[in-house]
Order: structure tokens, then sequence, then C-alpha cells
């Protein structure tokens, strides 16, 4: 069957996926309208479904559109906002046709009076229920007569829910160190807006909603969800209409008050909305996204992630070759496959006041340079990685005071220092040139196997002092950090990256395509790292979540856990080490090795294998394998996923299970006295 058809009598386009379908039509007036997403459908069933054509009245609200815009009697929330130079805003679309290409849409429209021309994309795959939606905006003039248009909003695409479904919204908040903190909530009629103004995805929320009626559990009801693939600032609006219309949501980059213009003979292509339709609750919902982004996001979906040793915690500012070389032994005796130095191996960076911009070894601590120390870490068997901040700069560094122009800033206004840093303006091309070639020329000088990408500030004074159109640098800000990115992992294909921003600052889609894995939390505490993975869960995979064991008391929370505790928590996705080493006792050390090498057992079931979410447990299953990491008093738990005629056999006490009763009586739990109980099972499929 193919993925995309098209009924030319009634202009319905049905768009189909393994287990969903989704269709819209162009009206009688040209406007593309939202038929349907759900359950499957055929053609000739989507093509006799009406569309929503909104209220009559003068005071009701309109929804329904594919890419809602201001013109005539539409109150909704818009997503296209444009001005032109004779003062008229809004759209009256002229639809000029369309394309399809196996699972690719294209519907082509133009203004009727303006030059303004716009290609709705959508895109579906054969293994996947997720639908990726973008837009393309076009100025069609060609000459200087020809004046810009004015962008005051640009969303990626605009989804609809029928409304009895559009009851409940889920999605996440937080801050720094309680990143991605699950909610459920009732959606209230009227307008909601999720936004990060930050210049990042951002702690205080994640770039995605799911949608229910309000009665979906982690196993059971309908659940529509929509994914921002975008790292900067960005919206989504969510609109609940009392007059029966359907629950739309609609959201792209930027925020509120940025206004940017379209040139002659250029185009805007939007960052990618995805949605996804599942009637298997918020689990399905969650793993059809990890499939989803191991298959079509990751550039690496199928290497496994190694055990990382950081070595911030243990020395903070007080980087030195020795310090830093017996801190690789202890890793290397651990287990540790990589070993990745933190802050304060470059420039003057003895503190958070200087050095960044800089970015050669402290002759100080490094007198001849980075080698000696990555020498001893290869030979020890690890792979060796650094911590840069390439989008910073502080005011006491030589960058800075070579180049002051090259930070975000406005004219007459204070330059705003977070961290002791500003931002450097990665929209500009000679910016990213430089942090190109620094960073191109680290990695080859000594081979570098890993980067850790942070960003620990927000944008503030984002100003472009001399450039006519000052504000697409919210936009091309992230661009550039993108491009960066890509250009160095072509450069050097060996080269593995992690995505960080203060923790979680920009944990998303955007990164991810560009990324390996994602620093979700500064916070290493493992009862609170227990909500964070949580609700990161929700939409991203667990190979692609970075969890570290550190010291007891937590250097965060002043928290004590015990040692098997603080590992099993981590085991949940891909296993670091943050602790300081010389601290830690024979006894905890030699544990410690074993429970590394349970992980390394465990790794592949953890990070490529299905998630299921259970009370104080999280299950995963690959092929005959099951892996459970539980935690709490619970004394059986049930299991999900299994088929109910196969029988598991413990790996560790040989016992046997039926699945039948795993799955309704549960799996008797034999978790240790004390303080925080905690514990790995391993069950293969006899």
């Amino acid at each position: 069957m193919s993925q995309v058809t098209f009924d030319a009598p009634t202009r319905t386009f049905l768009l189909t996926t393994p287990a969903t379908s989704y269709a819209l039509r162009i009206g009688a007036d040209d406007t593309p309208r939202h038929v349907h997403w759900g359950a499957p459908l055929t053609l000739d069933q989507a093509a006799a479904l009406p569309t929503y054509d909104g209220a009559t009245s003068s005071f009701a609200s309109t929804s329904g559109e594919e890419l809602a815009v201001e013109g005539g009697p539409r109150f909704g929330v818009p997503s296209l906002l444009v001005r032109y130079e004779d003062g008229a805003r809004g759209v009256e679309w002229a639809y000029e046709g369309h394309d399809i290409d196996g699972g690719r849409l294209d519907v082509r429209l133009r203004d009727r009076h303006y030059p303004l021309a716009l290609t709705l994309h959508y895109a579906v795959h054969k293994d996947s229920d997720v639908l990726e939606r973008s837009l393309t905006l076009g100025h069609l003039g060609t000459g200087r007569a020809d004046a810009p248009i004015e962008i005051l909003r640009c969303d990626a695409a605009a989804w609809s829910v029928p409304p009895a479904s559009g009851v409940r919204l889920s999605h996440t908040v937080g801050e720094w160190a309680g990143e991605t903190q699950l909610r459920r909530t009732e959606a209230p009629y009227a307008e909601t807006v999720f936004t990060s103004r930050r210049g990042v995805s951002g702690h205080y929320a994640n770039p995605w909603l799911m949608v229910d009626a309000g009665n979906a559990d982690e196993d059971h009801g309908d659940v529509w969800s929509m994914v921002l693939a975008w790292s900067g600032s960005w919206r989504i609006s969510a609109h609940r209409d009392h007059t029966g219309g359907p629950f739309t949501l609609t959201g792209g980059a930027g925020h509120e008050g940025l206004t940017w213009r379209l040139n002659p003979g250029e185009s805007h292509r939007t960052p990618v909305f995805a949605g996804q339709f599942s009637r298997s609750g918020f689990g399905g919902t969650s793993r059809g996204w990890h499939r989803y982004v191991a298959a079509h996001v990751l550039p690496r979906p199928d290497e496994v992630r190694p055990v990382v040793y950081n070595s911030w915690e243990a020395t903070g500012w007080d980087v030195t070759l020795e310090g830093q070389r017996a801190l690789a032994e202890r890793a290397a005796g651990l287990g540790a496959e990589l070993f990745v130095v933190d802050d304060g191996w470059f420039g003057r960076r003895t503190s958070d006041r200087a050095g960044l911009g800089d970015w050669h070894p402290n002759p100080d601590r490094f007198p001849h340079g980075l080698g000696p120390l990555v020498d001893e870490v290869r030979r020890r068997g690890m792979r060796f990685g650094l911590w840069v901040e390439p989008e910073m700069t502080n005011p006491d560094s030589d960058l800075y005071r070579a180049h002051p122009d090259w930070v975000l800033h406005m004219p007459h206004r204070r330059r705003t220092e977070l961290r002791h840093q500003l931002v450097l303006n990665f929209a500009r091309t000679d910016v990213t040139e430089w942090a190109f070639k620094w960073l191109d020329r680290l990695v080859a000088t000594h081979a570098i196997d890993f980067l850790k990408w942070d960003m620990n500030r927000a944008l503030t004074e984002a100003g472009w002092p001399g450039h006519p159109d000052a504000e697409r640098l919210w936009t091309d800000h992230t661009r550039g950090v993108y491009a960066v990115l890509e250009r160095l992992r072509r450069a050097h294909p060996g080269l593995r990256i992690e995505g960080c921003a203060g923790g979680g600052g920009r944990a998303d889609l955007g990164m991810l395509a560009r990324t390996d894995q994602t620093w979700i939390s500064d916070n290493t505490d493992a009862d609170d790292r227990i909500a964070i993975q949580h609700g990161y869960s929700q939409i991203y995979p667990a190979r692609t979540m970075s969890a570290w064991v550190t010291d007891s008391p937590n250097p965060h929370t002043g928290r004590t856990t015990p040692l098997p505790y603080r590992f099993h928590i981590a085991m949940a996705g891909a296993l670091g080490i943050g602790g300081d080493l010389a601290r830690w006792t024979d006894a905890e050390l030699a544990e410690a090795r074993e429970l590394v090498a349970l992980y390394k057992e465990i790794r592949p079931v953890v990070q490529f294998g299905e998630q299921y979410r259970l009370t104080d447990a999280v299950q995963y299953r690959a092929d005959d394998r099951i892996v459970v990491i539980a935690w709490g008093r619970t004394r059986t738990l049930r299991l999900a996923g299994l088929s109910p005629s196969a029988v598991y056999v413990d790996d560790a006490t040989g016992a046997e299970y039926h699945a039948a009763s795993l799955l309704t009586h549960g799996l008797p739990m034999r978790l240790p006295t004390g303080d925080r109980p905690s514990a790995v099972v391993r069950l293969t499929r006899r």
C-alpha cells in the first residue's frame, strides 16, 4: 500500500503509517484543512469524512486548519503571522499543486495577491507511526522593487485532535538540577502557551506535549503527542475550543515579540514538528518515540554507549596532569571505557571567571600539552574525551579582548554576565568558522574520541549592531551551532559528542540529530534522578541518557545513599561515573567494579531494548532477554510486554517463571534490607 494517496475529486490526501492514518483536504477556498488523525482509514473512507470549517458567528473561535493564519473569521491561535509593506496582514491561499514521493507529500500554496509562497511538508516512514511536518516559506519577488515580507510568527505545523480527546495535557516542567518533572493536568479552555525564551530549549519546559481524553494510563488509551525538533527558543500554543471544534496545537521556533523579514527570492525552512497517535497509552507512545529516535534521528543509533568516567566532581577547577593520571588509573580499574577531562584544562581557566574562548591547554598545568595525558589514558585501554563550551567567552579572555564585537550585545545596553560569561554570536559566519577551526584542530591533534559540548547560560541582549535584520539571530544562532556540529562530525567520523546545557537545558531532538547522547541534569542524586529520568523517558530513549554515579553524600543535595542504589538508578541509561575515586575505599572500588561489570552485561538490553515504566521499577526487553531495575520496597512486580506463553529463567538463581504469571501476579522481588533497597533482575526466555 502506498504511504501517501490522493483523491482528486475531493482533493483529499491520506498518509498511512503501520497503525494509523492522517488525512487532510484542500477546501473550497483552497485552504488546507484537517480531516482525520487516528485509527487506520482507506482513502475512500477519508474522502467521505467532513472537514471542520469553523463556526460562522463573528464571536466564535475557529480551528481545524493545517496551518492557521490571519484573515476572515479566524479567531484561534495563528501559526503564521505576516505583514506586507502596505500594512496588509494575513493570507488568502491559492492551491498550486502537490508532489508525492513515497512517504513524502509537499502541498504547494501561495497568497492570492502578495508574493508569498508556502509548501507544507509531510513525511511518514514504514517503520514508525510518527508523522514529520514542517513548512517552507518563500518570497516570490525577484527584484529590488519588491519589498521584504515581515514575519511575526512562523510555526512548523498545526495539529488537530478530536474535541472529546483534548481534555488532558502531559508535559514536563523543571529548573536547573530539577529538569523534566512530568505533569498531567486538565487542559484549560482557551489558550495555553508552553515556551522557552532563553535561546535554548530550556530546563523549565521541554518542547513536546501529549494529549488524551483524561482516561489514558501507562498501558491503555488513545494518546496524541507532538515533539518539536529544535534547540533554540520555541513556543507551542494549545487551544481548547468551547464551541466544539478540535483541540489544536501549533508550534515552532522562536517566541513572541520577535520579528524578521523574508527578502525577495529568499526561502525559510522551519524545523520539524512531529506527531504520533498511539492506542497503547503513555508507555506505547514513549516506545514509539524511542523507536523513531533510533531509526530516524540519531546519527549512530546502533553503537553501544561506553561507560564514562568524568573528572569534574573529583577535581573541580584543580585540573592537573598528575591528578588526571591518578584518576585515570582508578577509572580504568573500575572498567571505565572513556575518560573525560571536564572544565579547567585550557587557557587561564582556574575558576569560572576567565579563559572561555582560549581553547589551548593551560601551560602551567599541561606544560607539554595534552599529549602525555591522552597517551596515558589510551595506554590504560580507555578512549579520551574533553569538555568544551564553544558558544561562550569570558570578558577576561584573549578572545574577548580581540573580538568584543563577537558577543551578543545591543547599543547603549549593559552586557549582562551570567556565570561571568557572555554568549558568542553563532549567527555570524566568522564566529562559526573560528569555532570549527579550533575544534577541528583540537580533535585532529590528539584524535580525540569524545566531546562534551556544554552551553551554560541563556541569551541576553540578543542584538547584532549593524545587521539590517538582527532578530534573525534567535534562529540563526541555533542553526550555526548545528552547522558546526555537522561539519565537525563529517571531518571526524569517529568523534562522538554529548550535548549539554548546564545539565538538561538543551535536551531535544534537534541536538540528538547531531549528538550521540545528552547530559540530562547536573543533579546526580539518585533519589532526584528517578523523577528526572522518568520525565526524560517519555520521549527520549535510554541509550541517549547519560547517568552518573557520584559520591555520597551527594555534592548537590548532601543526601547519603548506598553505592548499589546509586549504580542501579544510573544503569537505567548510559552509565557514567563522576565521583572522586581517590576518596573511595578499597571495598567501594571492588563493589563498583562488580557493578560496572553487571552493567556491561545488561547494557545491550537497557540501551537497545523496549522500555516499560513500572511501579518503582523500569523494565527493558530485547529479543529473549528481560532486565528489571527496581527500587523501593515493592515485593512483587507485574511485568509488561511479554508473550503469555513464554517461560523465563532468572539468570542469577535459575528460578523459572511463566510469563502469564509475571504479567498477572508479578515477579517476586528479593530486595535487600536496609536503606534504599534496589536490585537488578535478569531473565532469559527458555
